[in-house]
């Protein structure tokens, strides 16, 4: 791993951060837009789950395209559609108004996570690939707890909500340079989908990262099946790796995104405040963080499954202890840090899981596919929430949460039968892997 190839990973965690701080901007955001505009609680799930319903079409929907056309072209559209989104959201003058451009954002935090996530394996060494995308996956609350640290400091103090929407816009304008001119296409890419001058292309980006140029490609056998996006449905070894990893993440993130998303709202009703609850984000975030890089240890000791299905179960710990109700804001704090620590750690197994399990040529389409899938539990989790403290009552915030720790325990059994393999193993031509 050269130093280029570590300055194209810490752009692709600052990306995840900035998706990170993205999604959880509407979280900030929320208890100033619901005084502004007497927003009850289940319409406010409906306000916070926009985004993550527009990750779902943009997982699946751009993430082949990243497998077409490229990481690198995909990585810049996006980034002109989020910063479009936060732009509008900050003006937004109603309910409808901000539901859309939430949406408009989340298709674009969708197509990103996908081609970051592929550009993070493939210019990693393998030697080095579990310690990038442990450090990749933990971008994300990162980005939460930067942008929480500004919102309680700074953007909800000296402005309002609709600040914390614009000061996105403004960090997402200026990353877009930044991708332009240090992130290469990857090698990995040229090799899997052989464009004219393919050789000579997967030589400029070797060139680009300090590392020996190559002389040719492996033959494709004659008669052998051409590789096809379709094949993690298809292909009998991919679609169990495919299926499993969608279902277990979709549950997962059901109760992962009931702290993200509602923590704020349910510190602030409990009577402390804006910044205050804010800051509780802020604090879960750190505990994602370091739970994020402890697992990456982790990974390199026992591999993926077993530290997975270890977190997944303390997580459903901490989330039903989160709920419990705490006293003082520094209770608040700890909880939520501690639900962080054991959810996102799982999380990076999954992330870890994603760049094993598909091959080059389909791994932006398969990480797609399983985020966006697994979108449909992040962008159902606030709605349930708020549905179930309508039904059930405010002040019966224990079984609130005690339900939505529910949908980390289905993803245990799932995660428990994965038949997990190195997708690199399942080319259709012999596997290569340029910067090795």
């Amino acid at each position: 791993m050269g130093l280029r190839q570590w300055i194209v990973v810490g752009l692709m965690i600052a990306l995840n951060a900035l998706d990170g701080f993205d999604v959880l901007s509407s979280a900030f955001a929320a208890p100033g837009l619901a005084k502004e505009w007497g927003v009850p609680r289940e319409a406010l799930g409906v306000v916070l789950s926009a985004e993550l319903v527009g990750m779902g079409f943009g997982s699946m929907l751009l993430g082949g395209l990243a497998d077409k056309f490229g990481r690198k072209p995909l990585m810049l559209v996006c980034l002109v559609d989020m910063a479009l989104g936060m732009f509008m959201a900050h003006n937004a003058h109603g309910v409808g108004d901000l539901t859309a451009w939430r949406f408009v954002t989340g298709i674009g935090i969708g197509g990103m996570l996908a081609a970051t996530n592929a550009v993070t394996a493939e210019v990693s060494s393998t030697a080095g690939r579990s310690l990038a995308m442990s450090l990749y996956v933990v971008g994300y609350p990162l980005g939460g707890v930067i942008g929480g640290y500004a919102a309680q400091t700074w953007l909800l103090v000296d402005y309002d909500w609709r600040a914390v929407f614009l000061f996105g816009a403004v960090v997402t304008a200026l990353l877009m340079p930044l991708v332009l001119w240090l992130v290469p296409e990857t090698p990995a890419f040229f090799a899997a989908t052989r464009p004219a001058g393919a050789i000579q292309k997967i030589n400029r980006s070797l060139t680009a990262f300090g590392l020996p140029l190559i002389g040719g490609l492996p033959e494709r056998t004659a008669g052998a099946p051409k590789p096809r996006f379709t094949d993690i449905l298809s292909n009998p070894k991919l679609r169990p790796v495919t299926l499993l990893l969608a279902f277990a993440y979709l549950f997962h993130t059901i109760t992962f995104y009931f702290v993200l998303k509602w923590a704020v709202k349910i510190v602030a009703d409990a009577g402390f405040t804006q910044p205050q609850a804010a800051s509780t984000l802020t604090f879960a975030n750190v505990g994602g963080v370091i739970g994020g890089l402890l697992f990456g240890l982790a990974m390199k000791r026992w591999h993926i499954k077993a530290p997975t299905i270890t977190v997944l179960l303390l997580g459903i710990v901490a989330v039903t202890w989160f709920g419990m109700g705490h006293d003082t804001l520094w209770g608040w704090r700890f909880a939520a840090g501690l639900a962080m620590f054991c959810t996102n750690a799982a999380i990076v197994g999954f992330y870890a899981a994603l760049a094993l399990g598909f091959p080059a040529y389909a791994r932006a389409t398969g990480t797609g596919f399983v985020l966006g899938i697994g979108r449909a539990g992040a962008a159902g989790s606030p709605i349930l929430a708020g549905f179930l403290f309508k039904a059930l009552g405010n002040d019966h915030l224990a079984l609130v949460a005690s339900i939505m720790a529910m949908g980390s325990a289905v993803a245990l059994v799932l995660v428990a039968m994965l038949p997990l393999r190195d997708g690199d193993e399942l080319e259709p031509v012999p596997a290569c892997r340029p910067l090795d």
